[in-house]
């Protein structure tokens, strides 16, 4: 069976000017920070992102809308990102803000080849300005278009050399649906094994989805640096 296992150089020649990312990540926690890394030194700009938030100014999407790679960015908040906000009411930021659960639905719709989807979510906000609008049985909804990606950066606990990918408690995130909706999907990994280490039930995504599996190199971080932050605030409080 063919190893899916690349070199940091190798995945990085997939990402390009201009592209469409989805970054797996949760609020700038769980992303795939090597690969931005490398982003970053290659100069990877124009990107027009698809993320859960715009992360924070050291962390996941937020480092590359830091050093303005990001023109635009589809996302449900950007409240830990004062950079984004910043660049938003500058007009250097172009910013769709979804509502979280129409944000989850609209990538699985994406991956899964439909047209869209249609919830009461947003009716009567600025939600629903320049969106279709029907009445179904006397209740109105907006249709919400798919969205779909070039690229998807994921970050996953485990691997297989086959591309087998397992995630680690709220690791799956929005990593799960996202790798069903890009054209080429690359993800960072803790851990690889050899196929058959990772039983049927551990499996979160399976092989035949992902393209490339990318071990990182560098130190572990910890599992949640938002829950280590708080936790040291909390500790310091106490002294």
């Amino acid at each position: 069976m063919r190893s899916k296992v690349v070199t940091r150089e190798e995945a990085l020649t997939k990402i390009k000017d201009g592209q469409t990312i989805m970054f797996g990540d949760w609020h700038g926690e769980l992303s795939a920070e090597e690969i931005i890394t490398g982003m970053l030194e290659k100069g990877i700009q124009n990107i027009s992102a698809i993320a859960v938030s715009a992360g924070m100014p050291d962390q996941g999407v937020g480092r590359l809308i830091k050093e303005h790679r990001v023109k635009s960015i589809v996302t449900t908040h950007i409240g830990l990102n004062p950079v984004a906000r910043d660049q938003m009411f500058a007009g250097e930021l172009e910013v769709e803000f979804i509502p979280q659960g129409t944000f989850a639905e609209r990538i699985r719709c994406g991956g899964a080849g439909l047209g869209g989807c249609l919830t009461p979510t947003g009716i009567g906000t600025d939600v629903e300005i320049g969106k279709q609008k029907l009445t179904i049985n006397g209740k109105d909804y907006l249709l919400e278009l798919p969205l779909y990606s070039d690229v998807a950066l994921i970050k996953a606990w485990k691997a297989d050399t086959a591309g087998n990918i397992a995630f680690r408690l709220t690791g799956r995130a929005t990593n799960s649906y996202m790798a069903f909706a890009a054209d080429i999907v690359i993800v960072e990994v803790e851990e690889l094994v050899e196929v058959g280490e990772l039983g049927p039930e551990e499996i979160d995504v399976a092989a035949p989805i992902i393209d490339m599996v990318y071990v990182r190199t560098g130190e572990k971080k910890p599992f949640c640096l938002m829950w280590q932050r708080a936790k040291a605030k909390a500790e310091g409080g106490k002294k």
